[in-house]
């Protein structure tokens, strides 16, 4: 993936439902597991706007599939365009840049890092790499989203 899709505004992007594929690599043990499901993007009426992200599905990790999900919130950031996102409860995630297409961000968690990187492919697909690195983990986390043109089916 050498080409990237610039996005003028990532909260305008993110906007509405998004499909889900997931595969969860422990680059540890060999294991391998895969997230399917759905995220939609909606509007936040409170912390001066952004979005509300909810994720919803099936993971699968060691022949065990549960349900699975979490929210985040998309908040506008502090330079036209990008996005702060936080939490459920509040606490910083990371900051999201994608006017060039692309973005890294990282994520400390007590002594592991989290570091992400954010590619925009077009105007319906994104994908997200999570490398994760530490005396507890060790993973690699490739997310793609395609846009869902029915987001109140899931």
């Amino acid at each position: 993936m050498n080409e990237f899709w610039p996005v003028p505004d990532a909260l305008a992007y993110l906007a509405g439902g998004w499909r889900v594929r997931r595969s969860v690599r422990d680059l540890a043990s060999g294991d391998v597991g895969a997230f399917e499901g759905a995220t939609v993007f909606l509007p936040l009426a409170e912390d001066g706007g952004g979005l509300l992200h909810h994720e919803r599905g099936t993971f699968t990790w060691r022949s065990v599939a549960r349900p699975a999900e979490r929210t985040l919130r998309f908040l506008p950031g502090p330079v036209p365009g990008t996005a702060e996102v936080r939490f459920a409860d509040g606490r910083f995630f990371h900051d999201l840049d994608l006017t060039r297409g692309r973005h890294v961000a990282d994520h400390p968690c007590s002594a592991d890092l989290y570091r992400g990187e954010f590619t925009v492919l077009d105007a319906d697909r994104w994908r997200t790499v999570w490398r994760v690195r530490g005396p507890a983990k060790d993973l690699l986390l490739t997310t793609d989203h395609t846009r869902d043109e029915d987001p109140q089916a899931h």
